[in-house]
């Protein structure tokens, strides 16, 4: 299936006391290209996404951003040896220089490395099955935007190859309409030399084998955005071709319609994976 550049989707993940939202978001691009937004210590996982994201995507610029929306709450530590330590100085202290001892709970609890409050750690590895069904989801989200993308650009082109089809009609008519005319007006010598220096025949059997060519690509359903840029080139050259021989105003015009369809063609191709 023919499929666009651009797409978003998106998933949430509850796993025992965390909730993680993780989204995948594709722009045009000439190649594959993945950038990641993680939190820290989930570095090791790009390798995993990466191969994940590859399985839906074969061209474009990709983004995978993993949010923390709730952490497992934090740790208190009481560190009872540091209160000794603190208690033991204190009496040795007041012993020493005959001071009062009136500490109270509150002036220990406030002594440093009396009471800790610590991160609990939160393993990737141990999240990655959970988190794993989250993103082929975000990235299910993302291929299905793609591919509604890829039905629209599908019958954009097909209209302007349509399109194309009837301007070569009438060139092709137009060509033989100026030979007849021009067959009664030049001797027979002066009619074979303008025969040949106006024959379109090659460029438009050219043309309508490229435009052939583009229909069998869009209904292949493999990447095909590269290819139908190459063969939109090409299509260009062979119109230039027309337009430099054959002189006529009707010819031009039709000259003019066509490479308006070829640069539109062009500019949906990169659009396409």
């Amino acid at each position: 299936m023919i499929k666009g550049m651009t797409g978003f989707g998106g998933a949430q993940l509850v796993w025992k006391q965390v909730k993680l939202v993780v989204e995948a978001k594709s722009l045009n691009h000439r190649y594959f290209d993945i950038a990641f937004y993680l939190p820290g210590g989930f570095g090791s996982l790009e390798g995993k996404i990466q191969q994940i994201a590859q399985k839906y995507i074969e061209r474009g610029r990709i983004t995978i951003s993993i949010k923390i929306t709730q952490k497992p709450s934090q740790d208190v530590v009481l560190n009872k040896e540091v209160v000794r330590k603190h208690l033991g100085y204190a009496r040795d202290l007041a012993k020493e220089f005959r001071l009062q001892n009136d500490l109270r709970l509150s002036d220990v609890i406030r002594l440093p490395g009396v009471v800790e409050t610590r991160e609990s750690f939160l393993d990737p590895e141990a999240l990655w099955p959970a988190l794993e069904k989250s993103l082929q989801r975000a990235l299910q989200g993302l291929d299905g935007m793609r591919q509604r993308e890829g039905r629209a650009l599908v019958a954009d082109i097909s209209n302007s190859l349509k399109q194309m089809t009837q301007q070569m009609k009438k060139i092709k008519m137009r060509s033989k309409a100026v030979l007849r005319a021009k067959r009664k007006e030049l001797t027979v010598e002066e009619f074979g030399a303008f025969q040949k220096g106006c024959d379109v025949n090659e460029e438009t059997s050219r043309l309508e084998h490229y435009i052939q060519e583009a229909r069998a690509f869009l209904k292949s359903g493999a990447s095909a955005g590269k290819k139908i840029d190459f063969i939109a080139q090409e299509m260009q050259r062979e119109t230039n071709t027309i337009g430099s021989k054959l002189q006529d105003k009707i010819v031009v015009g039709a000259v003019v319609a066509l490479k308006s369809k070829i640069e539109k063609i062009r500019e949906q191709a990169q659009n396409i994976e």
